[in-house]
């Protein structure tokens, strides 16, 4: 079964195009990953320091290898001083029809 979520955050004003530089290249490393099916990237059309990340994996074993791979570390690592909280906020989905 796959695994989708989608994850948010809120870059602090002065990082917002760093964050959006980060996420941009974050896609590019998670869409090659072999058990990726999506990883789109977007904000809010009334408040571009909102991100909205929606993500889908072939299933809970790509999943898990996901949040294993470095890539992904690095970038949680590096948006703790660019986002409001320090981090994403990460809601899974379950699929409905």
């Amino acid at each position: 079964m796959p695994k989708s979520l989608y994850a948010t955050m809120k870059a602090l004003p002065q990082h917002r195009n760093k964050l959006a530089e980060l996420l941009t290249n974050l896609a590019k490393d998670v869409r090659a990953e072999p058990g990726n099916v999506r990883f789109e990237v977007y904000t809010l059309a009334t408040d571009p320091n909102f991100f909205h990340v929606e993500e889908t994996y072939r299933d809970e074993n790509a999943f898990q290898a996901h949040i294993a791979t470095a890539h992904g570390k690095v970038f949680n690592a590096a948006i703790t001083d660019l986002v409001e909280g320090g981090g994403s906020t990460v809601v899974f989905l379950e699929p409905i029809a």
